[in-house]
């Protein structure tokens, strides 16, 4: 193990990140949030998930995607469950409830306008609220109407990427919106009393960090239920595949900043991030830095957290959904 792992695993809060520790404790107890939905397989030294479907992901859009981002061109979406009809949305639903299943994450590719085609599945959501699910949504960019639907389906979160610089729409995303678009796609969300849990993805422009601290500004001027941060990883087969992402030392930056912004919000280091050395020091610069929890965290984590003085909590529901039947 290289040496900076080594260190990185040391129960030690460093000094920079001491005023971000001791908020999270005064704020929020001594728990620290682990999540491993059955979206993929996970299995640590001490936790494993359930072999069945518990909490999984469907694109209503199959791997369909307009956008066809710099980062993904749509592959994130081969990895879900496809319904391109409401009544399909519901079956896998039906599916899920006999095996036991307790929530779904609807998403879906993005049309040109940045929107996913929600309106028409606003009915079956309904229907899943119905059947006791669990029913997280990946929104992308919304208008009033839409985020009322989606209040009045019941979601009991509403996910939504912002990005803070207008180069960084254009280039990676390929939008023609503006950074307004997608703050006021937060306040339409959050005026309708839909809970958020708006996404910032750190070194989204090719690995820079360029307009991250904007995001954050931008959510802080709203009431959002959790802030899930993640990092660029960038899929085989894309044009950004040999991109290199940021430091764990700039991430860090990131999060001792999304602290001080969000004392009593709880933050997330969310599923996308990259693998190895890099993840175990993410990981463990997340936890000193005060965040709440940590997405499929990286073998020693948890153990890493006991001694530092928390009490690890397990769940398989999104983590974007902290807080709510959390066990």
């Amino acid at each position: 193990m290289p040496p900076e792992v080594i260190d990185s695993l040391v129960p030690v809060i460093p000094e920079s990140f001491k005023n971000g520790w001791d908020s999270a404790r005064e704020n929020f107890g001594d728990e620290a949030y682990f999540y491993a939905p059955s979206l993929k397989h996970y299995e640590t030294s001490g936790f494993k998930n359930s072999s069945q479907p518990f909490f999984i992901p469907v694109s209503i859009t199959g791997h369909d995607c307009h956008l066809k981002c710099e980062h993904c061109r749509g592959k994130i979406l081969e990895t879900m469950y496809s319904a391109r009809s409401p009544g399909q949305l519901v079956e896998i639903g039906l599916k899920l409830k006999k095996q036991g299943g307790e929530g779904l994450l609807i998403s879906g590719g993005a049309l040109a306008d940045g929107t996913v085609p929600l309106h028409d599945y606003l009915g079956a959501i309904r229907e899943l609220k119905q059947l006791g699910f669990q029913v997280a949504v990946h929104t992308g960019l919304v208008d009033e109407r839409l985020a009322h639907g989606l209040a009045g389906a019941g979601v009991d979160i509403a996910m939504i990427d912002i990005i803070g610089a207008e180069e960084t729409i254009r280039r990676v995303y390929h939008l023609r919106t503006g950074v307004a678009d997608f703050e006021n796609s937060l306040r339409y969300l959050s005026e309708s009393g839909v809970k958020t849990a708006p996404h910032v993805v750190i070194g989204l422009d090719h690995g820079r960090v360029v307009g991250e601290t904007k995001a954050l500004e931008m959510i802080s001027r709203h009431d959002i239920w959790s802030l899930v941060l993640v990092v660029l990883t960038s899929h085989h087969g894309t044009p950004m595949q040999d991109v290199i992402p940021p430091s764990p030392e700039e991430i860090a930056e990131i999060f001792v900043s999304a602290r001080g912004m969000f004392p009593a919000t709880p933050i997330l280091l969310g599923c996308a991030r990259p693998f190895g050395d890099h993840k175990v020091r993410t990981d463990a610069l997340a936890l000193k830095a005060g965040l709440n929890g940590i997405a499929y965290p990286a073998e020693g984590i948890p153990e890493l957290a006991v001694e530092l003085g928390l009490r690890p909590v397990f769940s398989e529901q999104c983590c974007s959904l902290i807080y709510q039947g959390n066990t």
